[in-house]
């Protein structure tokens, strides 16, 4: 294999079938001297982070249209961003999205840096993001690397030392490939080619254009690669949700800003610790004073632990608390949404 041969077949493949996602320019506009969008592109992949292209789509599209430049969105207040968020998960990335589009805003004229550098030195643009922004958006010959990324070096160079210690030497293996020829669709390319055809498990090697020269497939296993070390089992903790409702509405709290799902509203609850809540300790941390009765369970996976919710169900009033409607508790984070609408169907 030359890195020049794969990159003609990769790039070739591309220009014939590359994916229609709304913050992307086809091959054949940008090689036509349309060039993507630096907030659009910048939006997408801070959804796409830990989430799926279906999932994120429609918020992405929600959005651009309440949104449509950075400055809009820097101008807008943070609940309502964070509100609007709801849904996609690892809220720490909604905060960074509002301080880097201030930033961006206030500090460049609403327009973003054109170097990685630049892009760099903005609020939560870490090493992926500028180097996949200034490829697509500014086709700066910079070093993409995702997860698919990784997965595709890692077949076809056959990579034995697991992740995540191999992360360096897929790095390495990207960036040889990497020209100052069409950088940002050289990225894309790779992205659709994890997505599509090398995907994590059943990897449809028959349609791959570049198959001749993976190592991974001549061995006979390319769903093995990339190798990873066994995962830790995530601790598991307990923790009470008070669904307290006041006729129709049902109140919510503030989380802390900072910590997870920090600044988002969110049910009551106890601590989230190692053993259950027995009924007396759940009722003494409870928000109100009030005739609180068990209405079931529900379990929840975060990234670094699993959490049960015993629920706990109450009419009455509390201080300190934020009345919402019930039809509008869908902008609350999934775990308390689900918590939620397990209480309020219980309600007799």
């Amino acid at each position: 294999m030359t890195p020049d041969t794969l990159r003609a077949q990769l790039l070739a493949w591309y220009d014939a079938g590359a994916r229609d996602l709304p913050w992307r320019v086809g091959p054949a506009d940008h090689a036509a001297g349309v060039r993507a969008d630096p907030y659009r592109v910048w939006l997408s992949e801070v959804m796409l982070q830990q989430t799926t292209v279906p999932h994120a789509t429609p918020y992405f599209l929600k959005f651009t249209a309440r949104w449509p430049t950075v400055t809009a969105l820097a101008d807008e207040a943070d609940g309502e961003v964070m509100a609007a968020w709801a849904g996609l998960g690892y809220y720490a990335r909604a905060r960074n999205l509002l301080a880097c589009a201030r930033a961006v805003a206030s500090g460049h004229g609403g327009v973003f840096p054109d170097t990685e550098e630049g892009l760099r030195g903005l609020p939560g643009l870490g090493p992926y993001t500028a180097a996949a922004v200034g490829a697509i958006a500014f086709d700066l010959p910079t070093n993409v690397v995702d997860g698919n990324v990784e997965r595709v070096m890692s077949r076809l160079f056959a990579v034995e030392q697991p992740l995540p210690d191999a992360k360096p030497e897929l790095k390495r293996l990207a960036a040889a490939l990497v020209r100052d020829d069409r950088p940002g669709d050289w990225a894309q390319a790779l992205m659709d080619l994890g997505a599509t055809v090398c995907r994590p498990k059943a990897p449809l090697c028959d349609r791959c254009p570049v198959s001749e020269h993976c190592a991974a497939l001549a061995t006979g296993a390319p769903e093995t690669y990339p190798r990873k070390t066994a995962k830790a089992e995530r601790p598991h903790r307990y923790g009470v949700a008070y669904v307290l409702t006041r006729g129709d509405q049902v109140a919510l709290v503030r989380r802390p800003p900072r910590g997870l799902l920090g600044g988002m509203l969110a049910l009551p609850t106890s601590e989230w610790r190692a053993a259950r809540w027995c009924n007396d300790e759940a009722i003494r941390d409870a928000p109100a004073d009030a005739a609180w009765r068990g209405v079931g369970e529900v379990e929840h996976g975060f990234t670094h632990f699993t959490l049960t919710l015993q629920l706990l169900r109450a009419e009455g009033d509390a201080e300190d608390v934020i009345w919402s409607p019930r039809r509008d508790l869908d902008a609350l984070p999934s775990v308390f949404l689900k918590a939620a609408r397990a209480g309020l169907a219980n309600l007799l």
